[in-house]
């Protein structure tokens, strides 16, 4: 049957990915956000990310390279770009082949579940070919209007999710999980 493939995506209230100047969590890091980032970061698994998210993870300065940069760094990466000839962060190899194939292959060998990190093309390639099981959606309190890049749900087809789990961390961000159900959206 293989592994479960899992797309974390941190958007605004207006569902964009990142601001023209958005710090890191668009400023919201806080204890809940922390400590949920440290347990999914200490799960076994396999990341998933494009070559923007590679270098910018991969390029991080020194002094911002903490506990959960290390263990991040110790994990499998595939990398999926048809640019990047090598990759110097441990770990980590290029996948250039059809996305969704790899990630089916993957998916039937890897014994640790897949995971994404950022990388908003990959996860709307998943998401429209049926090949992702559970969606994670962050989502902060803000909206970024003008400033917004990155929309998140531009270019996905229509789909019906089914409500997993919600929650709230730091009284602020909501955390909800979804499950693609295949299915057309009701009508």
């Amino acid at each position: 049957m293989g592994t479960t493939v899992t797309a974390d995506l941190f958007v605004s209230a207006d569902g964009w990915a990142r601001g023209a100047e958005s710090p890191g969590y668009f400023g919201y890091l806080g204890p809940d956000l922390q400590q949920w980032i440290d347990e999914e970061g200490a799960r076994p698994q396999h990341v998933l990310m494009g070559r923007r998210t590679y270098e910018a993870l991969a390029g991080l300065p020194e002094e911002v390279k903490d506990a959960g940069y290390e263990r991040m760094a110790n994990l499998p990466k595939t990398v999926f770009s048809r640019t990047l000839k090598t990759v110097e962060w441990p770990n980590s190899t290029i996948e250039s082949d059809d996305l969704v194939k790899s990630v089916l292959a993957l998916k039937e060998t890897s014994d640790v579940p897949l995971r994404t990190m950022g990388s908003m093309s990959i996860v709307k390639q998943l998401v429209n070919a049926g090949v992702l099981d559970n969606l994670r959606l962050m989502v902060f309190p803000l909206f970024c209007g003008p400033t917004g890049r990155e929309w998140a749900f531009e270019g996905l087809e229509e789909s019906e999710l089914t409500l997993t789990s919600q929650r709230v961390l730091d009284g602020r961000i909501f955390l909800v999980e979804y499950t693609p159900t295949g299915n057309p959206i009701p009508r």
